[in-house]
């Protein structure tokens, strides 16, 4: 059997040294915490398989210490809790923050050991992917975008994911899934064309995830509709993706419309990380924790400062943007916070930013002259950044609208206002 870290966490000695004595038997290693304390600093140190949590301990208890995990980012494995006198309520709200399973005490041993092997052939799953949808966010694009999935995991049609280029394409895809079956991804796309029935019997039962279907040659789109209509012999789940605008593909020679026609009954379209920013600080923290433990990167923490720079770029790389920034900044940071202007030095490479004495400013007439200057350039950046939408440069310079239009108007700022704004 695969030997795995299992951390037991509970108070009394007795049932930890039997616990840990039944697990080793079945070929598991074991860690033990006695308190919160000690299970912080083991969870920091090496990430177990799997936690099994006492619910009552006497410096924190276990659904306090459940949701700290969750908060910071932490809770990337099944935790099993444990107790001898929890009410449904504490069971419940264990589950919605994220506890995998709940054991009653005494602990039968059949159960025990039934639990443990779900928990980490669930985790297991969970670690295929980096990122998995519930670290999107909380935010209502994202809680959106899972209702929508929900709705279409209930046909069998193929999907058709789309978006702007780094948008996170598979990660979503991931979301059609089931554990135990097959997850196959071309390694060449000349294999549609080629071999599709291969493709189709390797994807067997599962899924076949087809990316960036907007870049595939005539060959390949051709490949691509005949294993279309083979996929109901296969029992296949088909996703596509796409980052090329559709209304573009429809006009390019090169593509195939009866392809796109096949392909558009279920389409889904993914949030551009922009508009959804108030997740950006979320959605970091858990990037770096899965590079730290992972060990691609040092230890590194993203000082609130950092995150706050974060929110206030546009990402047009989304989160493969994101990931790859934050990638930099922990293996090359000169202490193990990284801060804001750290963040600040490498996004400027994105923005073109000028440095202050090319900016065009003239420093020489009065300072109530040059605020105006320099606030009448501010919004028609925003304005020309946002393509006239006002709802989203609201947002971006954090004012009420009324507010907006107000100054804008006192500073001599033509603005169009739209009916709807998206």
């Amino acid at each position: 059997m695969r030997s795995s870290d299992i951390l037991i966490v509970d108070d009394e000695i007795g049932i930890r040294e039997l616990l840990s004595e039944i697990l080793q038997d079945e070929g598991y290693t074991v860690a033990l915490a006695e308190n919160a304390e000690v299970a912080r600093q083991l969870r920091n140190q090496t990430r177990p398989a799997l936690v099994l949590l006492d619910i009552w301990m006497p410096d924190c208890d276990g659904v306090t210490l459940l949701k700290e995990w969750a908060k910071s980012g932490l809770l990337n494995m099944p935790v099993v809790m444990m107790s001898g006198h929890a009410s449904i309520d504490t069971a419940v709200e264990a589950t919605r923050i994220g506890a995998f399973d709940f054991l009653e005490k005494p602990i039968a041993l059949q159960k025990l050991l039934t639990t443990v092997q779900r928990a980490l052939k669930y985790g297991d799953m969970q670690a295929n992917t980096s990122l998995n949808l519930d670290k999107l966010g909380r935010s209502e694009p994202i809680q959106e975008l899972k209702r929508q999935l929900e709705r279409v995991a209930k046909v069998k049609s193929p999907v058709l994911l789309t978006g702007e280029s780094g948008s996170g394409f598979e990660l979503v895809a991931r979301f059609f899934h089931q554990g135990n079956t097959p997850w196959v991804t071309p390694a060449k796309l000349e294999q549609l064309a080629d071999a599709p029935l291969e493709l189709l019997q390797k994807a067997n039962n599962g899924v076949l995830y087809l990316p960036e279907i907007g870049q595939y040659s005539r060959r390949v789109q051709q490949g691509l509709l005949f294993l279309l209509s083979k996929l109901d012999r296969f029992n296949v789940r088909l996703i596509c993706s796409c980052s090329r605008p559709l209304q573009e593909l429809l006009v390019d020679p090169e593509c195939d419309n009866r392809l796109l026609t096949a392909l558009s009954s279920v389409i889904v379209p993914i949030p551009p990380l922009r508009e959804h920013s108030e997740d950006i600080t979320f959605i970091a923290e858990q990037i770096l924790v899965e590079l730290v433990e992972s060990k691609q990167v040092p230890a590194r923490k993203l000082t609130t400062a950092a995150l706050n720079a974060m929110r206030q770029y546009d990402w047009p790389g989304n989160l493969e943007q994101l990931r790859s920034i934050i990638k930099s900044l922990a293996l090359t940071a000169e202490s193990d916070e990284v801060d804001a202007s750290e963040v600040n030095k490498v996004l400027a490479q994105f923005r073109h930013e000028k440095p202050v004495e090319e900016s065009g400013f003239d420093f020489n007439i009065p300072l109530r002259e040059l605020r105006e200057q320099l606030e009448r350039r501010y919004f028609e950046y925003h304005i020309s950044l946002e393509n006239g939408n006002m709802s989203r440069v609201a947002q971006k310079v954090g004012l009420e609208r009324t507010h907006l239009y107000r100054k804008l108007k006192q500073l001599g700022i033509k603005f169009a206002r739209k009916v709807a704004e998206e």
